[in-house]
């Protein structure tokens, strides 16, 4: 099971938590494999060439669906090489800010942007990434020019924690910690709706950035022209880990939705935020 980020990133633990089981309940050892490079496209590349037997899979996030809009030219079709299986997961991201920033709102965070252009900066993930392509979003609809400081896996999270960046776009698995022990702070949530894990942090979309609506997911794809025995077994296997009580509170206590919809919900959900992307990018930045 190909990952295409650093290990401790949200991708890397789920991809392990449902590898686990598998392990366990197949009897067949599941292999995690971080192969980190390009935003994760060298792990999709390394899926787009394999074999479709069952042998070689990719547990990938939504940057997957992002790239096609955000990246030049890949060597793959994100649709036509790829069998989705199913969706695991879902998240919003938070924007959390250094305690030293003087911004206790995205909107007070919006006006020191305007106030000193370039002057703040915000740790992503690299070009093609779906933080980047979030924070490029943000600063494109916020009208601000918020530096953007590209890092491998959850090195921006430990930069931010020292003052080095002032602030990042962030999953709840990687920050919740540290909004909780004081050593950031968070300001907003991506999506249209608030976060029952957060109920009093506001969204961006109603503080100031109408409009403002990202969220994360993560989920397993194979090969193109995976045999439909081997998808079924895939996909039964993945949906009833996910049911599991000790990987739902795995799950849970990552501060993430439980989905595991079918291959066809997936590969709607892929071709959906490819379209969506693809039209956004036509007038805002991604790269």
């Amino acid at each position: 099971m190909l990952v295409g980020f650093t290990p401790g990133g949200t991708s890397d633990v789920v991809a392990r938590i449902i590898s686990r089981k598998l392990t366990d309940a197949w009897g067949q050892q599941f292999v995690v494999d971080n192969r980190a490079g390009a935003a994760g496209m060298l792990a999709v590349e390394l899926t787009a060439r394999a074999a479709p037997d069952g042998h070689t899979l990719i547990f990938i996030s939504s940057t997957f669906s992002m790239q096609p809009a955000s990246t030049l030219k890949l060597t793959y079709d994100s649709l036509r090489d790829f069998t989705p299986v199913s969706l695991a997961v879902a998240s919003p991201y938070i924007l959390v800010v250094h305690p030293a920033v003087e911004a206790r709102s995205i909107k007070e965070l919006i006006a020191l942007a305007k106030a000193k252009p370039g002057a703040l900066s915000s740790a992503t993930a690299g070009p093609g990434s779906a933080i980047q392509v979030t924070a490029e979003l943000f600063n494109t609809m916020a009208g601000v020019n918020i530096l953007l400081v590209p890092y491998k896996g959850v090195v921006g999270i430990t930069d931010l924690i020292a003052g080095q960046v002032n602030m990042a776009f962030a999953g709840f698995a990687q920050s919740i910690v540290h909004v909780k022990s004081g050593r950031l702070r968070v300001l907003g949530i991506s999506t249209q709706s608030r976060s029952a894990l957060l109920p009093d942090t506001p969204t961006i979309a109603e503080s100031g950035v109408p409009g403002f609506d990202v969220s994360i997911w993560y989920g397993l794809i194979a090969p193109a022209n995976l045999p439909k025995p081997i998808l079924a077994k895939l996909h039964g296997g993945v949906t009833q880990t996910l049911k599991a009580p000790d990987v739902r509170q795995s799950l849970t206590d990552l501060s993430l939705d439980i989905i595991g919809n079918t291959p066809e919900q997936f590969a709607a959900i892929i071709r959906a935020d490819i379209d969506k992307w693809m039209k956004l990018a036509k007038t805002q930045k991604f790269n």
